[in-house]
């Protein structure tokens, strides 16, 4: 039998066990979105400073996932897996008792390593085990399981917030993840069927440090976009495009390059990786503004705030696996393009909300940003992984979770960053966390024009997404 034979029974288990790590993580994404008001006044933070909360755990993720990546193509793919699913509730644990900003935020970096590890090496299980005309669906599935975690994360979210502290959050996830451990360490570990550890081949620590330093200048220079033609930032922009040209230079040459840059000659590879980019920064601007709407305009309590929220994962629940269906049989060009389209239209009409919109209004326009992001998910994955030689899986699956990763990373800067600077601006330099019911006005002045920025963001993904063949 082979390791794709495609009657093998533990082809389901593997799934199963990739599904949980997905569900967790992005359980512990939609918790946190809701609890981020809650943590903002409990540490007495302005909104930039409550945000990077999110934005530090997403910037962790975005340079470690190319090295898992690699390390899981040489140490075996179910390790790298398991040991981040174990580090990964460590984390969540140490986060349930931090006693200062600064604790918590370390310990939002031992999760984020440990989500790092799950998520590029994840979905090249799913590439090892299941045939190729089968990705597309078992990437539905793990679609699922993305959808199951941000809708539950809100739910969940809302109800500790009422009843418990902000705190419960990141306990709540900690028995699944120790018994998915393991359940994984003596009964599925040993049925993925790899390949014992590969010859050990020199790092490229020259490109590694250069990868690391490259992003977090880049995401400093995005945070400070309402200063872009100080002096101080056009150096720091300099000093980023240089940085590019030498990463460039440094993995051309390299013998084990970090980052194959030859596979971004391939125009449906780059495409595909930009494309989830864009994708995932708007989902996070709406995610990270929305609960603030909730909170400040309607004065509702968290466990009403993270039902609310729910209705973008519901829709991605219903629809991830027809999108993945689809793409196997018509291929993803037209999937990914339509749903870009989509959560475009959906940031136009949520940045038409009012002071007095209806639940069910905000609801629906919160479930047709839910459609359009699952439509793109699966079909824009397979369309990738599917067109890579088994040399690169690994890498391509750390490099498109790097993709999203930066995408969340860029979404909630650009949320905290253009909101808060657009509300100092039209309530003539008031701060959120000294908000009064009299500064509504301003309030959503600035969400129409962030949402509208950010549509326009999506829009422009729908162009590079209709090149593909």
């Amino acid at each position: 039998m082979t390791k794709r034979d495609e009657h093998n029974p533990s082809r389901w288990l593997i799934l199963a066990l990739v599904m949980t790590g997905v569900f967790l993580s992005t359980m512990d994404s939609g918790m946190i979105n809701v609890a981020l008001p809650t943590i903002m006044r409990a540490f007495g933070l302005n909104l930039e400073y409550a945000a990077f909360v999110i934005t530090f755990y997403l910037l962790t993720i975005t340079i470690t996932l190319v090295f898992w990546g690699r390390l899981a193509d040489r140490l075996g793919r179910g390790n790298i897996y398991l040991a981040g699913m174990t580090l990964f509730c460590f984390g969540a644990l140490a986060c349930a008792f931090a006693a200062h900003y600064e604790w918590l935020l370390f310990s939002r970096f031992i999760q984020a390593l440990g989500a790092s590890m799950m998520m590029s090496s994840g979905p090249a299980i799913i590439k090892t085990v299941f045939p190729a005309d089968q990705l597309g669906r078992s990437l539905g599935l793990v679609g699922i399981a993305t959808a199951c975690g941000l809708l539950t994360g809100p739910l969940v979210s809302g109800l500790l917030l009422s009843l418990y502290s902000w705190r419960a959050i990141f306990l709540i996830t900690l028995p699944v993840g120790f018994l998915t451990v393991v359940l994984g360490r003596f009964y599925l570990l040993e049925r993925l069927h790899q390949a014992d550890a590969k010859p050990s081949l020199p790092f490229d620590w020259q490109g590694s440090g250069c990868w690391v330093v490259m992003v977090i200048l880049g995401v400093f220079i995005f945070h400070r976009f309402d200063r872009f033609l100080r002096f101080d930032n056009i150096l720091f922009m300099v000093s980023f495009i240089t940085l590019i040209y030498l990463f460039i230079r440094i993995e051309k040459k390299a013998g084990n390059p970090i980052l194959p840059v030859a596979l971004f000659s391939r125009k449906y590879y780059w495409t595909g990786v930009a494309t989830a980019a864009i994708s995932f920064a708007v989902l996070f601007t709406v995610l990270a503004i929305i609960p603030f709407y909730l909170e400040y305009i309607f004065s509702y309590q968290a466990d009403k705030v993270g039902r609310m929220m729910m209705a973008v994962p519901a829709t991605i629940v219903v629809l991830s696996p027809l999108s993945g269906w689809l793409y196997d049989k018509i291929g993803a060009r037209y999937l990914t393009t339509g749903g870009l389209i989509l959560s475009g239209g959906a940031l136009l009409s949520l940045a038409w909300l009012a002071t007095d919109s209806s639940s069910m209004e905000i609801a629906l326009k919160l479930a047709l940003l839910g459609a359009g992001q699952s439509i793109f998910l699966s079909p824009n994955s397979a369309s990738v992984l599917s067109r890579v030689s088994e040399e690169y899986v690994g890498i391509t699956s750390g490099i498109l979770a790097t993709a999203r990763n930066l995408g969340m990373v860029i979404g909630a800067t650009l949320a905290a960053a253009l909101f808060s600077w657009w509300y100092s601006f039209f309530s003539g330099g008031g701060t959120l966390v000294h908000y009064s019911a009299a500064e509504s006005g301003s309030f959503m002045l600035a969400l129409r024009v962030t949402f509208v920025l950010t549509a326009l963001l999506s829009f422009s993904g729908c162009l590079l997404s209709a090149g593909r063949r």
